[in-house]
């Protein structure tokens, strides 16, 4: 017989339980890119897509100097661009992305990266994910940012059974406190990289095992769980 679903009270609480328990595990968690600016950590994100964080700090560290303000995005030479950001992959269509986010920034913004969600997605290239990302590291506003390791983990939590990013973010913020949201989606990403992977999470290593309706889902042995956790950026 199915177990009954946890009535809303105690799935609060278990929600709540879990993210106090992935603070204490990860207390420095937050975004692994590099950035000293709104504008910096909008074009790092965008650069991250289909590519690792590790590599997207690389390039970066020469872009921001060769592109320090949206007006360098706005007048660059195409070909020039690509070949600085050519290892992040798709780099002609990031490229068009980033010339067309300078000149918007410029154009309807006076240059500056908005600080509203409804701005920021109306930008070339800007999607909620994007959005709460650099809302959130760069503006300190709240915002549940779901990317694929949140998707997988608050369906694999039972916090949600939506697997549109819009209905995951609805459902994750009514649990947790809006102080939480943003330093919430850094622990769940880093506890997705290290920890709970998409094929095969490492259950017995699982710091919050105890609370996840998922437990069994990967190895239980501590031994063999082990060996799958991974190291992150900056662990």
């Amino acid at each position: 017989m199915a177990l009954a679903a946890p009535s809303r009270t105690a799935l609060v609480r278990r929600a709540r339980r879990m993210n106090r328990e992935l603070a204490r595990l990860y207390p420095g968690a937050r975004i692994e890119l590099n950035f000293t600016s709104p504008l910096e950590l909008l074009v790092a994100v965008i650069l991250s897509a289909q590519n690792t964080e590790r590599n997207t700090n690389e390039v970066t560290r020469v872009l921001f100097g060769r592109y320090p303000a949206a007006a360098g995005y706005a007048a660059a030479q195409p070909a020039e661009l690509e070949k600085l950001i050519q290892s992040t992959g798709y780099f002609r269509a990031k490229a068009r992305t980033l010339i067309a986010l300078g000149g918007a920034l410029c154009d309807r913004f006076g240059g500056e990266v908005p600080d509203t969600l409804g701005a920021m997605v109306s930008l070339p290239g800007v999607g909620r994910k994007t959005a709460n990302m650099v809302l959130g590291g760069a503006f300190g506003v709240p915002g549940i940012v779901v990317d694929t390791h949140v998707a997988r983990l608050v369906q694999r939590f039972g916090w949600t059974a939506q697997t549109d990013p819009v209905k995951i973010e609805r459902d994750v913020a009514a649990l947790l406190p809006r102080t939480e949201w943003t330093p919430a989606s850094n622990r769940m990403t880093w506890h997705g990289r290290r920890v709970c992977h998409a094929r095969k999470p490492a259950c017995g290593a699982c710091g919050i095992a105890h609370w996840c309706p998922s437990y069994g889902t990967g190895p239980t042995d501590p031994a063999a769980a082990r060996k799958l956790v991974k190291p992150g950026l900056f662990a």
